[in-house]
């Protein structure tokens, strides 16, 4: 898998799936309220530092994902909006190649499309030519009051409209299904969803996670970037999580 990968720190492995249009600088804070850990921050194709290339879909991205985290030692991945949706797909797929996931704010119904949603309405070559410069636009016009809007903007720079498309018209796609919850409360590996409330994932998705028998938290007050919003709760919530895997 051509990516871009940076390892933090010394300790067991402790791999970050950035999400759609984001790149794994946007964990950085939180990496270094975690001591005791290889932080290992993966740009994936398309984003961040990693090159571009052939648009290809979550499912192929999660079982490249998947071939890359079966050359080491089982790690806890964990992953936040598109990345809580790969981390779930490969430990669905693949489990001996995680230990235990951490499912942050991955999509689970419809109304966690916020920018997939904005996203898939234009036509692959639409968005190449103004799409994601309009997209990106619009979140900056929300990120006058928010860090974390601030620094999503600053990282759709750097995403491959193509890529940015693709991976979007799929979030809505599986959304749609409303099958995620579900999905991840069968995993047999040690499953953690962290959802920011009330501003992160829509309450029809808490109902789904409820209903599903998923295990969840709801740290508040906070919104999507949840370990941004509320980075002292969040670490303390996944640290003690990862520690009794």
């Amino acid at each position: 898998m051509e990516t871009s990968v940076r390892r933090v720190g010394a300790g067991p492995e402790l791999v970050w799936i950035h999400g759609l249009g984001e790149a794994s600088t946007a964990f950085d804070a939180c990496v270094a309220a975690m001591p005791g850990w290889t932080h290992v921050l993966v740009d994936l194709p398309g984003y961040g530092m990693s090159p571009r290339g052939e648009p290809r879909g979550l499912d192929e991205l999660a079982t490249e994902l998947a071939a890359w985290l079966g050359e080491r030692a089982p790690v806890i991945a964990i992953g936040h909006s598109m990345g809580g949706v790969l981390v779930t797909t490969i430990a669905e797929r693949a489990p001996v190649c995680v230990r235990a996931i951490v499912n942050i704010e991955g999509n689970v119904s419809p109304g966690d499309c916020v920018f997939s949603g904005r996203a898939a309405v234009y036509s692959e070559a639409e968005f190449a030519a103004r799409g994601l410069a309009e997209v990106r636009a619009w979140v900056g016009e929300q990120a006058v009051t928010s860090p974390a809007l601030a620094g999503y903007h600053a990282a759709m720079a750097h995403a491959q409209p193509e890529m940015f498309h693709r991976h979007a018209r799929d979030l809505v796609a599986l959304s749609a299904r409303e099958d995620m919850a579900g999905r991840f409360a069968k995993l047999h590996v040690p499953a953690l969803y962290v959802a920011g409330v009330p501003d992160g994932i829509c309450a029809r998705s808490r109902e789904l996670l409820d209903a599903a028998g998923a295990r969840w938290i709801g740290i508040e007050p906070a919104g999507h970037w949840v370990y941004a919003d509320q980075r002292e709760t969040f670490v303390a919530q996944v640290t003690a999580f990862v520690k009794e895997t």
